[in-house]
Formats: C-alpha cells, structure tokens, sequence
C-alpha cells in the first residue's frame, strides 16, 4: 500500500498551520473585547425575563472591573432582591446562582433544577439532633421518594365544624329554591382555591334563614346576639305599625311544636315575646342547628353560642397549588371521596398518588421538580429593598 503523498502532506501541513492561526486570532479577539470593557462576545444567551430591564447592564451583577470572567455574587442579587432564608433550622444556604442559574434564555428563574433542592434534603440534617425532624428527611424527587402528603399521613380529621354531607348534596332530585335541582361541585366551588364558600352567595338559597312568615326579610347570617337583635327590631318595629294585629291568633305552623292557645287580651310587649320565642325556636333548633353545633352555656333559653367554624382553607400549607391549572379536569378525578363523603370531618383532598398519574418523569408528562409546588424563600420575612433602576436608566 502507498503513504502519502507529497501534496497530501502539504495540505495537512497548510491545515494545522489555519487551525493555529485561527485560534490565535479568535482567542486575542476576545482578548481584546474583555481589555476594552465590552461584553458582547461573552453573552451566552440572553436573560430571563425578569431581567430585562438590566439586560444591556453586565456590571449590574459582574462586578469585576474591566472584565467578565467573574462569576456573580451574592452582593449583587441581594442589592435587589431581599431573598429571605429558608427555614430557621437550615444548616446550609447555597449562593444565589446555585439554583438560579442566568443566560439561559427567557425562563422562569423560580423554576430551578431538583438538585438544588435535593443536595439537602436527599440527606437532611438537624441542628438539634435531640428533637424529631419535622420534615421527611431522604427525599430525592417527587415520583420516588416523596411520602405522603401530611394531613393525609397523619390520618388527622378534618377540624371543621360546620355539618356539611358532601355526598347528600351530590344527589339528584335535591330539592332546591325553584324545585328538584341536581347540585355539581362547581356550583358551590365557583373557583376553588380564590373565591372561599360564602354562606351568601352559595348557601342562602336553599338554606334561609326564616324566623317569621310576616317577613321576606331573612336573618343575618352572624353571631347569635347579633340575629337576636336584628329579630327583636323587626317584630318590635311591625307590632307597632300593626296594631290590630295583636288580638290575632296565628295559624298553628306545622314547623313549630303545638302549644295551648296564646291568651286574650295581651299587650304589644306580650306578642313580640311569643313572636320572639317561635323566632328563636325556627333559628335555634332548626336552621342554625341544621349546619352549626350550637350550645348554650348561659341555660337553655338564653342565646346560644355557635362553635367557630374552623374551615380548613389551605391543606397543604408548605406547597404551592392553584386550581386554575387543573380545571380541564373533573373534580371528582382528584376528589373522588366527595361523592361518598357524608361526615364534615372526611379529609377529601387526593392522595399523592393522584398527583402522580400526571406529575412523573419523562417527556409528555406534567412537570414533577420540587419548584413546580415548592419555594425555597420564606417571603412571610421578606423586606424592602432599595430600588436600583427606573425606566430612564
């Protein structure tokens, strides 16, 4: 077999001769642009949103002179940002560019990468090594290892007191204000997770509070010294705009229990009384008590008092969930317990595993990092910081 041949070999020879020319020139090229201040040849990739308006201004966070081979600093993010700790028994804090990593074009800069999270709490350690963790201490990603979610955990009840039977208020043929009606979880949870149940606009409907038949008025749905007043106004208030009204006998109302005949003869202050006594026994014993537990520490006919309603609005207080990304979705996909639920204390949120048929790894799936649920700053400690740019500048 031949070698090569005399002009194969000067080809290469020209070849690696261009190669190390072309690097000199590239390499003194950009040598020249750092020594005169310009950053253009050392931008990667633009910044994120929401550094758009420091774009055109490197040194506003590389803060070496006449150069940008220097990484950032946390000095120049917090001269901005006040990026509170994380939590008061964190052993270890990482710099800012740890887990928010700029110049890779226009992203999220929260959504940072589940080894930010993890190089703790894969392994996480306690100052007091005396005292239970309160947290899960080896987690390395939500399709893995990731438990439970607390409340769930825990087998913890619900708190709340207010009586509420999901199950009966899923039924068909409920019997609503204009007859039968067949209730969906939208038309009390109009928009779950912004707008909380109000007993005005979800529940006044079907459940009024009547206290006298005289009245298209309804009580006020508040504390029971406040409907005591609001009643005791309105018949005090009707009995003396209508005073023929009280020699009348009322017909008997097949709500209340039977009693004997009211007495002939009786005063004004007579009728508000046995008025008031029917009011009370409509509100207390029937309407109120139909959705509030109800006691009556001052004896049985003084007013009562209404246990605190005590309505869990966040259930899963160390993440971050928001309905309106999920709204494609049935309800009862993730709350399947709802339709069966019957006691207020159920706990009807979705099992971890829910979440999962969605959020796992992989392409074509829903995201599953940590950032997706979870922020790292407590900004319940955040604090102003001074303001470093204007539109002018």
């Amino acid at each position: 077999m031949r070698g090569p041949t005399r002009t194969t070999k000067k080809l290469e020879r020209l070849h690696r001769i261009l190669l190390v020319v072309l690097t000199v020139a590239v390499v003194a090229g950009l040598g020249w642009q750092g020594s005169t201040g310009n950053p253009r040849h050392y931008d990667a990739r633009s910044l994120a949103r929401a550094h758009a308006l420091i774009n055109p201004k490197c040194d506003a966070c590389h803060l070496s002179q006449g150069s940008f081979e220097r990484n950032t600093n946390d000095h120049a993010c917090l001269v901005c940002h006040d990026g509170p700790i994380h939590h008061a028994e964190q052993t270890f804090a990482p710099a800012c560019s740890n887990c928010h990593v700029e110049h890779k074009g226009v992203v999220r800069l929260a959504d940072t990468n589940d080894s930010a999270c993890t190089q703790c709490h894969a392994d996480l350690a306690d100052k007091d090594r005396h005292v239970p963790p309160m947290f899960a201490t080896h987690i390395s990603g939500f399709d893995r290892t990731h438990p439970e979610f607390a409340v769930l955990r825990s087998g913890r009840p619900d708190p709340g007191t207010v009586k509420l039977n999901h199950a009966l208020h899923l039924k068909a043929g409920l019997w609503g204000p204009r007859g039968p009606v067949h209730l969906k979880c939208f038309d009390c949870h109009r928009a779950p997770g912004v707008e909380a149940i109000n007993y005005e606009k979800h529940c006044a409907a079907c459940h009024p509070l009547e206290f006298d038949r005289r009245f298209e008025a309804r009580a006020p749905h508040q504390e029971p010294k406040v409907v005591y007043a609001f009643v005791v106004k309105m018949l005090t208030e009707y009995i003396a705009a209508h005073p023929r009204e009280i020699t009348l006998v009322d017909e008997p109302d097949k709500r209340l229990p039977s009693r004997p005949p009211e007495p002939a003869g009786r005063t004004a202050a007579e009728w508000v009384r046995h008025r008031l006594a029917d009011a009370q026994l409509l509100l207390w014993q029937k309407s109120c008590r139909e959705c509030h537990t109800l006691s009556h520490p001052g004896g049985p006919d003084a007013v009562p008092e209404v246990a605190k309603a005590a309505i869990t609005t966040r259930w899963l207080p160390h993440s971050e969930f928001h309905h309106a990304g999920h709204q494609k979705l049935e309800c009862t996909y993730c709350h399947a317990k709802a339709t069966t639920s019957k006691e207020t204390s159920d706990v009807l949120i979705p099992g971890i595993q829910v979440c999962r048929e969605c959020h796992h790894s992989g392409n074509d799936t829903a995201q599953a990092c940590c950032s997706e649920c979870h922020v790292y700053h407590d900004w319940s400690k955040k604090k102003l910081v001074t303001r470093m740019f204007t539109s002018a500048n």
